[in-house]
């Protein structure tokens, strides 16, 4: 938790940016200067992560300690992703993602990062053969999105709530095919399912929607699940290698 000091350290340029976004209409010049700002990131994203191969993203709490069990999963998962052919990318910070990235290095796999400017500094993790550091969350969400081929959902807190729930949705109203969604640690997500449960008895959500999340505590049938709907479902890795070109300095 941020201690006292830190809730009352000044705001980085970031955030300040966006709360004055936030804050209703500014002048055209303003507003524009926000745009670009925006586009560049973008920009410095796609370039960073046009050549990193097809990803699986993993996400959880940056709360998790090394040694704890969920560390230790998330460790084997990244792992064994790395084994079928994926680039590990994760948020780039500590605990969870922090794990996933390090067993794609134990497993010599490629292993990628998209780090926020936070007001309580979130360094990248050590594990990382390449990152880079956004300013402003939805560019990451965007970029975490859409290099990735299915959504890996460990343990973690509002932040993991968002990003399961960003994939479930964009996937429901078809904005993105439907990749594998796989939620891991059964016992901590019961919660979870008996909500969404309600919901679907409620006719709040369809049935099928529901059908597109996978549950379980095992790395094995997390693996053979993206395998399947992942690997062979988009023939993934034999047909998505952008090629380089030269005259945009690749």
């Amino acid at each position: 938790m941020p201690t006292s000091a830190q809730l009352l350290a000044p705001a980085t340029s970031a955030a300040r940016s966006e709360r004055r976004f936030l804050s209703g209409p500014r002048s055209r010049p303003s507003e524009l200067r926000f745009l670009w700002d925006v586009l560049r990131e973008f920009l410095r994203g796609f370039r960073v992560l046009h050549f990193v191969g097809p990803c699986v993203s993993v996400f959880g709490s940056a709360r998790v300690v090394e040694g704890s069990p969920f560390y230790l999963l998330a460790r084997q998962l990244g792992a064994g992703l790395s084994r079928q052919g994926f680039t590990v990318l994760t948020g780039g910070g500590p605990g969870i993602m922090e794990a996933a990235n390090r067993g794609a290095r134990d497993a010599g796999g490629p292993s990628v990062g998209c780090n926020i400017e936070l007001p309580q500094e979130q360094n990248p993790n050590p594990y990382l053969d390449k990152w880079l550091t956004c300013r402003y969350f939805f560019v990451r969400k965007v970029l975490l999105v859409k290099y990735s081929y299915a959504f890996v959902i460990m343990p973690g807190g509002i932040g993991t709530l968002d990003e399961l729930f960003e994939a479930l949705t964009l996937i429901q109203n078809k904005k993105i095919l439907d990749f594998p969604i796989v939620v891991v640690g059964r016992e901590y997500w019961q919660p979870l399912l008996a909500l969404l449960a309600h919901m679907e008895a409620q006719g709040m959500v369809a049935p099928v929607d529901l059908q597109l999340l996978t549950y379980t505590d095992s790395v094995e049938e997390a693996l053979a699940h993206i395998e399947r709907y992942a690997v062979v479902k988009f023939k993934l890795l034999s047909e998505h290698r952008p090629r380089r070109r030269w005259w945009f300095g690749e």
